[in-house]
């Protein structure tokens, strides 16, 4: 398909160019219709309904490893794939249980709740430290996925140019040009200008989803058991397409320790999957833009409602490009099925309207994929820059008596900070292999944040010295089990002997056999929280602990 991303590259430039526009006028109208204060910047006057959190909530999370990833891998391993889907869904029920209680017991960030009946300065520093690291390898992976696939959408490839820009500069080019509008939407629009960017996003990635997959169950006459037949005759795995076992749980014949190891993998990367996404800082903070705990959880139900659909649509969208585009096209132009999606959309353009009509879907398709990038980093940044602003700079630096206006311009300045860091961290990772980083978000997640959020919430006898015991446990467990698992080193390809892991082959000192350390680290944040809690000199006070009770499931003292 040599033509599919060199028809209608204007019409996608255009259109990329058209978002940013609509975006940058976003950002404008909110800095006009917010005040000067940290409430303000923060949670945006805390003046959003249900449905318009939901949508940000929904827009957050449907990153482009959502829409494109899982589409790609639905498309490259069928059942397998399909997986995400259900995690990725089945975690927004662990988030429904707790957002209420944290809604009601914070008011700006995660280590409000962690800090209500503990010592600030430990706890705060403990946060910042956690919300900053899931935060940068989430924001690296997105913005590194940026650079490779707008080249890969606007046709550059190897020896061709586009603008004058040849595939790597244009690579760099667009993950500066990320990074910039990021700063621009935080340090501007301030969590209003990012909340309807964000809802703007949902909207455009729900409807082009949709259109989609109306066409291709159009296609197979809205017969699901005829898409899934033709799916699995394509995929060149016939019946083993949509059954378990194509990619995760495999078995290793005559290496039971290898079978083993990879269906742990397997249990891993569900725990933090289902577990991390009720840690993860930019999801948290969207809790704090709402009224009362009410409205928290009706966003919540609107975000699951949401998500659930979209990742019902991403069967048809990746099960429809097994079928329509087919396995060699899709690992031809990308090998781990990144562009699935916008092939299928050039395919399904192609059928209503020939050249023309692939060229425009694929140019919209294109756009929201561009614009989802967009929506998810300028919520990373808005949630780092306000842990940072806020939990070290205003309650740890200044014992928590800044003044609205230091702490807003701190927020602004670390917005600037960390867009800078992670333009230059993306531009000398751009050649690496990302996958692992949004994983490692997730797991570091489940393993730093959710043990000290879920004891400070329900556990009377939880001390400081468990909660900084348990949220540096996990993060350093996680990175650890990381670093020295096939993800860095020592992963090759059985066929091409190419390495698949960070470093070169015949690089290899990795000695944890799975990929994603959730099954090991995230028991190892729960237990350090434990034994810090038993090992504590100093107990817990147990009326801080009732008043959180009280706030909690009432709303009484509540911001």
């Amino acid at each position: 398909m040599s033509g599919t991303f060199t028809t209608g590259r204007a019409l996608t430039f255009g259109l990329f160019v058209a978002l940013v526009l609509v975006t940058l006028v976003i950002t404008v109208w909110a800095r006009r219709n917010s005040g000067g204060g940290a409430e303000d910047f923060y949670t945006g006057g805390r003046a959003f309904s249900g449905l318009q959190n939901g949508l940000a909530l929904a827009g957050d999370y449907m990153s482009a490893a959502s829409f494109l990833g899982i589409a790609g891998i639905i498309a490259l391993a069928g059942y397998d794939g399909f997986l995400y889907s259900i995690g990725f869904l089945v975690a927004w029920l662990v988030a429904l249980v707790l957002v209420g209680l944290m809604r009601n017991v914070g008011r700006f960030t995660m280590a409000d709740v962690l800090s209500f009946r503990m010592r600030a300065r430990p706890v705060r520093t403990a946060a910042a430290v956690s919300t900053l690291t899931v935060s940068v390898f989430y924001l690296l992976a997105q913005m590194v996925g940026a650079g490779a696939l707008v080249s890969l959408l606007l046709g550059i490839r190897p020896g061709e140019t586009f603008l004058g820009m040849s595939a790597g500069e244009a690579k760099v080019a667009t993950i500066i040009v990320v990074g910039v509008l990021m700063v621009v939407y935080v340090t501007f629009g301030g969590m209003k200008g990012t909340t309807w960017v964000q809802i703007t996003k949902a909207v455009l990635l729900m409807a082009g989803t949709a259109l989609m997959t109306v066409l291709v169950m159009a296609h197979f006459g809205f017969d699901l058991s005829r898409l899934l037949g033709s799916a699995a005759k394509a995929s060149g795995h016939g019946a083993a397409f949509l059954e378990p076992g194509l990619k995760y749980g495999t078995e290793v014949p005559g290496h039971p320790g290898a079978t083993l190891a990879h269906k742990l993998d397997l249990i891993s990367l569900g725990l933090a999957l289902v577990l991390g996404t009720a840690g993860l800082p930019h999801i948290l903070t969207r809790f704090y833009t709402v009224p009362n705990a009410r409205t928290a959880r009706a966003s919540v139900n609107w975000a699951i409602g949401l998500v659930g659909v979209f990742y019902l649509m991403t069967l048809a969208l990746g099960f429809g490009a097994a079928a329509l585009v087919g396995h060699a096209a899709i690992t031809a132009q990308d090998p781990a099925g990144n562009t699935a999606a916008p092939q299928l959309a050039h395919v399904l353009g192609h059928e209503v309207a020939g050249r023309y009509g692939a060229g425009i879907l694929l140019a919209v398709i294109a756009a929201v994929a561009f614009a989802t990038i967009l929506a998810v980093v300028a919520g990373l940044v808005m949630a780092s820059a306000t842990s940072l602003a806020h939990d070290y700079f205003g309650q740890v630096l200044m014992l928590g008596r800044p003044r609205e206006s230091q702490e807003v311009g701190v927020a602004r300045f670390a917005a600037a900070l960390i867009g800078t860091l992670a333009i230059v961290l993306a531009i000398f990772a751009q050649n690496l292999n990302v996958a692992f980083l949004v994983a490692l978000a997730f797991a570091i997640a489940a393993s730093a944040n959710l043990p000290s959020i879920v004891f400070s919430l329900f556990w009377r006898r939880f001390t400081t010295a468990g909660a900084v015991a348990g949220m540096y446990g996990g993060l350093g467990s996680s990175l650890l089990l990381v670093a020295f698992s096939p993800v860095v080193s020592g992963k090759v390809n059985p066929v091409t002997g190419a390495s698949e892991s960070l470093f070169p082959a015949g690089v290899d000192f990795h000695w944890f056999p799975m990929e994603n350390p959730g099954i090991v680290s995230i028991p190892v944040g729960f237990a350090c929280a434990v034994l810090g809690t038993l090992l504590s000199r100093r107990p817990a006070d147990p009326a801080r602990h009732t008043e959180l009770e009280v706030r909690a499931l009432t709303g009484i003292g509540a911001p």
